[in-house]
């Protein structure tokens, strides 16, 4: 199968070598899911990782009213994992869903723990990508506690235009941490400039 994506995505973090991510790749295996598939089930323990090729994933958790919270919305070419679970072998307590149709690539935690002692490359390639990971979680809760719903809309709209032809209003409504009806009118008052 053809691992273009994956290793596009290599080459965007550092500098690495073709045949080193063929090296790091050669386990990875492709899937496909519907949407509204579950991905990875809450209280799960992960067992794998997954480049999401193609497609929107959200994570979601359930409140104590029952109501699903989005807590990230990822879209293709990126990681997607629970990585706490992953490493630590523990259960998650969100659930990992397809938003649309996805095209996947997926590896076991023995196959990432052979690369990690054997290919010093993968271990930079897991460091940047923890730090991404960081720096994007960390932005995000700054964001939340210190904008205004409208202004993380407008980042939004600049920075991912595109989420908005595939995520229902609902979820990204959910993702912003507002009810949709108020990304209605946040939307309408926008519009109107």
């Amino acid at each position: 199968m053809d691992k273009t994506s994956i290793n596009t995505y290599f080459h965007s973090l550092f500098t690495i070598q073709d045949e080193v991510v063929e090296k790091i790749t050669e386990t990875f295996t492709s899937f496909e899911l519907k949407a509204n598939a579950v991905v990875l089930d809450q209280n799960t323990i992960s067992t794998k990782t997954y480049f999401l090729e193609k497609g929107y994933v959200r994570s979601y958790i359930l409140n104590e009213d029952n109501e699903e919270i989005t807590t990230n919305i990822y879209a293709a070419p990126c990681f997607v994992n629970d990585f706490l679970s992953f490493f630590r072998q523990q259960p998650t307590k969100e659930i990992y869903q397809t938003i649309t149709d996805c095209f996947f690539w997926e590896t076991g935690l023995d196959n990432v723990q052979h690369n990690f002692h054997t290919i010093p490359e993968f271990r930079e390639f897991s460091r940047l990508l923890f730090v991404l990971n960081y720096y994007n979680i960390h932005d995000r809760l700054i964001e939340m506690a210190s904008q205004k719903a409208s202004t993380r809309y407008s980042n939004l709209m600049k920075k991912d235009p595109d989420i908005f032809q595939h995520v229902s209003l609902k979820i990204i409504a959910s993702y912003m941490g507002i009810k949709d009806s108020s990304l209605s009118r946040i939307r309408r008052d926008i519009h109107k400039l």
